[in-house]
């Protein structure tokens, strides 16, 4: 696998980004634009509901798992960096730094995450910041 960095730690799942979103739109478009053809010919709008029905809720059911199965990431990774912040202090990190900030952490070595963590405080730093700044990489091939 190719090493980590600023430049290409953002993963995108093929099958996922570029064929089952847009598949998801292109068939609830699909069936939007049937039932203003059912409804221009007369034909009963019945199934044209019910194909915009479906196609709706699997566009939702794959909107939501994406955001439900980040969010358990989060919740991983803030337990990841809570503990790794005790043991590297014996204190819980500032409770001031935010999810986001907390997510762009946990790419720092241990050798620059606490000063990165103050950083993100003091500086009210957004996620891009911190992750530009950071100088030894920690790869994190699991997230998707």
């Amino acid at each position: 696998m190719k090493t980590q960095s600023y430049g290409n730690y953002i993963r995108l799942v093929p099958a996922f980004h570029f064929v089952l979103v847009p598949l998801g739109f292109v068939t609830l478009t699909a069936a939007i634009v049937y039932i203003f053809f059912a409804a221009r010919n007369g034909i009963s709008l019945f199934v044209s509901l019910i194909l915009v029905s479906l196609s709706l809720m699997m566009v939702m059911t794959m909107i939501f798992s994406r955001i439900f199965a980040c969010k358990a990431q989060d919740r991983a990774i803030r337990a990841e960096e809570n503990l790794r912040h005790f043991v590297l202090t014996g204190k819980l990190p500032d409770p001031s730094l935010t999810m986001d900030q907390i997510i762009a952490l946990r790419f720092a070595a241990d050798e620059e995450f606490l000063s990165l963590c103050a950083m993100a405080v003091n500086e009210h730093a957004a996620p891009d910041k911190i992750k530009r700044s950071i100088k030894a990489w920690k790869a994190d091939y699991d997230r998707v």
